[in-house]
């Protein structure tokens, strides 16, 4: 899950699908039961340069999930709902799952629900997470006070599962990275680019790469 905040990012995979997103835009990929993909520079940000500036999360999948078909998709901004609080002072991009009644752009095979916030100084906003989920919490840009504790850009914020209440208010303007999911609660076994839940679904899937299972590459 990959956030362009300023230039652009070409996408290519060896499942076919290929794009440049820009600035405010988002990549969705599916890794799945496996495939080759590379993110770069598009050719014009290369001859012309300029500011480039991305977030990239890596989001598990559940055991049931792991080996669903790979996919794609790459969203410009235009692409992503907005959701405007706060006579204006607060632009929810609803990236995925559904935020104050406004659907995401995408629905993926978990409930995880991803945004970017972007806030005027002064403007607050209040949201309701159940307590039993996991908050991903990272500010981006600015000065924040969030349920009471000042925070700035570049921190990531731990929450105890202990209320339901999220309020958040910009101390100056400020963009926010906000998702919030329900655990798995399975094991997870990590290893260069696989995440996995054994170590021997690790090995198998290294196997797998080495033997051109997840597609083959030119270029």
């Amino acid at each position: 899950m990959t956030f362009i905040l300023a230039g652009d990012i070409m996408h290519q995979d060896s499942g076919g699908h290929e794009s440049v997103i820009e600035a405010g835009g988002i990549q969705w990929m599916t890794a799945g039961s496996g495939l080759i993909h590379a993110e770069v520079s598009s050719p014009t940000f290369k001859r012309t340069g300029g500011d480039l500036e991305i977030l990239q999360l890596w989001v598990n999948l559940p055991a049931k999930h792991k080996m669903t078909e790979p996919q794609y998709t790459g969203l410009q901004k235009a692409d992503i709902p907005e959701v405007v609080e706060d006579e204006g002072r607060i632009v929810i991009n609803a990236v995925s799952g559904n935020w104050l009644g406004t659907a995401g752009a995408m629905q993926p095979l978990t409930d995880i629900q991803l945004a970017t916030v972007e806030m005027k100084a002064g403007g607050k906003l209040m949201l309701t997470i159940p307590a039993e989920r996991t908050i991903f919490f990272y500010t981006i840009r600015g000065q924040l006070r969030v349920n009471g504790e000042q925070t700035e850009a570049r921190r990531l914020l731990e929450f105890n599962h202990d209320g339901d209440e999220l309020q958040i208010e910009a101390l100056s303007d400020a963009v926010v990275l906000l998702g919030h999911a329900a655990p798995f609660q399975e094991p997870i076994v990590a290893a260069g680019p696989f995440v996995m839940n054994t170590n021997a679904e690790i090995q198998q899937a290294y196997q797998d790469y080495q033997a051109g299972k997840f597609g083959t590459w030119e270029g």
